[in-house]
């Protein structure tokens, strides 16, 4: 039984076109295996470095990542829809108002019944206007929805994973919203 003879491949470093001396060598010297060696060596420690920096992130660091993203996703969502607390359309900024806040029910933090588009005034200036957020809450979502929000939580204590999570799944709910509202526009 006789072995095949390499055939000829193009060198991953230099782009030559070479025959192998070994069928799994990749690269045609010595040079460019010196040179592959280096590049793919400040790739991995690119890669490392950056892995260890997401590792050694606090669980409030990361929810100051995921939380913009969320309510990127609510603005887009709402856009074009009243205040929920005055029902009224405004030219100005336009924040995701939370019914229950998050310092007062951080498990609903991320949680899209929760959180409306909402005008700045009412939301900083009337601290989220909530009497008149409830009656169009109810109106929008019912009655057995907003009590459900009201009503006791299962407390939530997220972990890295799970906020990273809601980060990826919020950035690709906003890119898909995005895209599906230029297409009917």
């Amino acid at each position: 039984m006789s072995l095949k003879p390499a055939r000829q491949k193009k060198c991953k470093s230099c782009k030559v076109t070479f025959k192998p001396f070994l069928s799994t060598a990749s690269v045609c010297s010595v040079d460019c295996a010196v040179k592959m060696a280096k590049a793919n060596s400040a790739k991995t420690i690119k890669k490392n470095i950056k892995a260890r920096k997401q590792a050694l992130k606090s669980l409030g660091d990361l929810h100051k990542e995921a939380q913009p993203e969320f309510n990127k996703y609510i603005r887009l969502r709402d856009k074009g829809k009243p205040c929920i607390s005055c029902q009224r359309h405004h030219t100005g900024q336009i924040h995701a108002g939370h019914y229950r806040s998050v310092g007062a029910a951080a498990e609903l933090r991320y949680d899209e019944n929760n959180v409306h588009a909402q005008c700045a005034p009412c939301n900083n200036h009337l601290s989220g206007n909530a009497i008149d957020y409830r009656i169009n809450l109810i109106k929008k979502i019912g009655i057995e929805h907003v009590e459900a929000l009201e009503g006791p939580q299962e407390p939530k204590r997220y972990r890295h994973e799970e906020i990273l999570a809601i980060k990826a799944k919020y950035k690709l709910l906003t890119k898909e919203l995005t895209i599906k509202l230029e297409g009917t526009a």
